[in-house]
């Protein structure tokens, strides 16, 4: 099975074209206002206008009320969204339920036991979605370019489908991919000029980096 990608965090049409010619499996939205990549339902409708119908739209969100849910699901003709805050695994199973979507939840971590978070998460997600955990003071649950060693996923026995974030670049996907055995990367710092700010040059450069795996 190739190694899929998600470029997460676009925000202009010239981004989103970039990620889906170089082959990206996801491209992700972020509706988050404290987020430099933060975009609203309306802003996300259009983009999603560039992106075929086989390339997934996620949308990201952040202890979302069901009112941000169906508004930005709606607009953006969403087929995933992921959580990144502190939902529980009832509220995951109830956003899954009633939206009708796949639904992803991100789990932050540093240690090994931070991996035992993900088990909670069975049979209420889609798939998990497994990043570096963030300062307490942090303004932001994710995209600040932090990593996780990721031999702490050696031989864990994953309870869902997942996927690998945090601090993923092109000259570290490749060595992501063989130490963790991930077949799903997600990226968006790390193909960032600046602060939510994404370079087509970097996008076309971390999606190449994967083509042989």
């Amino acid at each position: 099975m190739p190694v899929r990608a998600k470029i997460c965090g676009l925000s202009t049409a010239e981004t989103i074209a970039a990620a889906v010619r170089h082959g990206a499996s996801h491209v992700g939205f972020v509706f988050f206002p404290k987020s430099p990549r933060n975009v609203s339902p309306d802003q996300a409708a259009a983009l999603a206008a560039g992106v075929p119908g086989d390339v997934a739209r996620v949308g990201v969100f952040v202890d979302p009320d069901d009112a941000l849910l169906s508004h930005a699901i709606a607009a953006a003709r969403l087929d995933a969204v992921q959580l990144h805050g502190g939902e529980s695994p009832e509220r995951v199973a109830a956003v899954r339920a009633r939206h009708g979507v796949e639904v992803w939840k991100a789990v932050p971590v540093k240690v090994s036991a931070d991996l035992a978070y993900a088990r909670r998460y069975a049979g209420a997600a889609d798939r998990i979605l497994y990043d570096a955990k963030t300062p307490a003071a942090a303004d932001l649950p994710g995209g600040m370019g932090l990593r996780f060693d990721w031999r702490l996923l050696e031989g864990f026995d994953h309870p869902l489908p997942w996927a690998l974030s945090g601090g993923l670049d092109e000259r570290n996907a490749r060595d992501a991919v063989a130490i963790s055995g991930a077949r799903l990367l997600d990226t968006s710092s790390g193909v960032e000029s600046a602060p939510g700010v994404k370079d087509v040059d970097k996008i076309a450069r971390f999606l190449q980096s994967l083509a042989a795996l």
